[in-house]
């Protein structure tokens, strides 16, 4: 008896709840409007973030993008736009995008807003302060001269960078020998989104800095090839770097593997 009286009061129960779930999603479902950027879905935001980058690269207008940044709420918007360049590129999206988020990192990295810098283990973030390492054994080449094609400036390019620094890199962890380049600005701070050329005697390629934010948001590479000898450029600038070729390391175990070049390069003061 209990059973069967229970029967018609969770017959009812089910209904009434697919009833109610019923007309909530299908007939009056609830539609969110004129929602804040920072409550939007993780990918929504990376296009909307790509929507500001790609406006700004079009006009230029640095107050309207971060107009637009302030509705994300984020403390440090230069280094999200660069890590999201890395993420765009990975995703199969185009080299433009990601090179719109880099600019705009780039210039964003230059106003006056508290920066954080990830410490890297491998690489010193301070040309000055180089932390020491394993003697390389140098192994023998023959200089190679590069032509190095010409390129309009961007206005990214068309600052004067100096070399501060060149040094082979002996890092066991390093899987490839790699062209590793950081550039910083006049205040010390990574500038992420400047083009470096590699070129060689058969061919030539490009990497942009802040692609790698977990390395810092200047910081690049380009992998070498073992035996071939490269020239590094910045884009639009006229200090070449030659010589470049992936040298012979030894670990003290005495196992001999390849070791990779860092450039520090800094942006220099104009009158």
């Amino acid at each position: 008896m209990r059973r069967a009286s229970l029967l018609p009061f969770v017959l009812s129960c089910v209904v009434g709840l697919a009833g109610g779930l019923y007309y909530a999603w299908q007939i009056d479902p609830v539609e969110y409007v004129d929602n804040a950027p920072d409550t939007l879905r993780a990918d929504f935001k990376a296009d909307y973030l790509a929507i500001i980058a790609a406006a700004f690269s079009s006009t230029e207008d640095l107050p309207r993008a971060q107009q637009r940044l302030d509705l994300f709420s984020d403390p440090d918007p230069a280094r999200t736009l660069a890590a999201l360049a890395q993420q765009r590129l990975a995703g199969g999206h185009s080299e433009s995008e990601a090179r719109a988020l880099a600019q705009l990192a780039s210039v964003l990295g230059e106003q006056p807003t508290p920066y954080v810098q990830t410490p890297v283990t491998s690489l010193p973030s301070d040309p000055t302060n180089t932390p020491d390492r394993r003697t390389p054994r140098p192994a023998s080449r023959t200089p190679t001269s590069a032509a190095v094609p010409t390129r309009t400036p961007t206005p990214e390019a068309a600052r004067v960078f100096e070399l501060q620094s060149r040094e082979i890199v002996c890092d066991p962890a390093l899987l490839q020998p790699l062209v590793q380049a950081i550039i910083l600005n006049t205040r010390g701070r990574n500038l992420p989104g400047i083009e470096v050329l590699v070129v060689w005697d058969s061919g030539q390629d490009h990497f942009f800095t802040g692609l790698k934010p977990e390395l810092g948001l200047g910081y690049g590479d380009f992998t070498m090839t073992e035996g071939v000898t490269y020239a590094a450029q910045i884009a639009g600038s006229t200090e070449l770097i030659t010589d470049l070729s992936a040298e012979a390391c030894v670990d003290t175990g005495g196992e001999v593997y390849l070791g990779s070049w860092l450039l520090v390069f800094q942006q220099r003061s104009t009158p």
